[in-house]
């Protein structure tokens, strides 16, 4: 069977919860996005294309049922369940029609039998991957990150008695948590995968502030130095 018939278009997704397609389309790439560059993605969101009522080629998503619950859990509420609701209705149709078109030749049942207990391991197990993949860090981790992260501003401005430090803090601070979080594309450094952690401990301890700051942190120190020797 295809994969149109396994898995439910983007197209659907957007009928099923009221919404423009673009919308659902965006929400999907975000979706990805934290899942990583990885053949996980593949498991919940298959890239495809269909064509619209002008001939031409438009892009969509393929969710399999993996995918729908992941979807499933941006949506909270009356809506969130609605649409549990007509998903898991629409895989049930599916089963039954898979369920209507098995073979009766018991070979080839137990064929598919095993075949679909070994997609069925190999989902879990992948599942626990992805577990393993998007684990937040823990409250200890988190605490020493921004211990180390407080640490690296304070060596980076010359100590908490420097000029640079009084006058420029707050902005380096911001500046080296906007470049952590850009770096591993995070909406918040909480939110940082455990598997992570130790690159994070490294992107730390080898970040550096963009040369005008870097200058401006000089400027301020080299002031004072000045200002001691008149």
């Amino acid at each position: 069977m295809n994969q149109l018939h396994r898995n439910i278009s983007s197209l659907e997704i957007a009928e099923m919860v009221g919404r423009n397609h673009p919308d659902v389309m965006r929400d999907i790439r975000k979706i990805r996005t934290h899942l990583g560059e990885s053949r996980i993605a593949e498991t919940y969101f298959i890239e495809s294309a269909y064509t619209d009522i002008q001939n031409k080629s438009q892009p969509c998503f393929l969710l399999t049922k993996k995918g729908c619950e992941l979807f499933g859990t941006r949506m909270t509420g009356e809506k969130g369940t609605q649409f549990a609701v007509k998903y898991i209705e629409r895989f049930n149709e599916m089963e039954e029609h898979i369920q209507q078109r098995m073979p009766a030749d018991p070979v080839e049942l137990a064929l598919q039998t095993s075949l679909k207990n070994y997609q069925e391991i190999k989902g879990i197990k992948e599942d626990v991957d992805l577990l393993k993949d998007s684990m937040r860090i823990d409250g200890r981790q988190e605490f020493a990150i921004k211990s180390q992260g407080k640490a690296k501003v304070l060596e980076t401005l010359g100590g908490y008695n420097s000029p640079a430090y009084n006058s420029l803090s707050k902005k380096v601070f911001s500046r080296m948590w906007r470049d952590f979080k850009n770096h591993f594309v995070l909406p918040r450094s909480p939110d940082l995968p455990k598997a992570r952690f130790d690159e994070a401990v490294r992107y730390i301890a080898m970040w550096r502030p963009d040369t005008s700051t870097a200058i401006e942190i000089e400027s301020y120190n080299n002031q004072s130095q000045l200002k001691l020797v008149q």
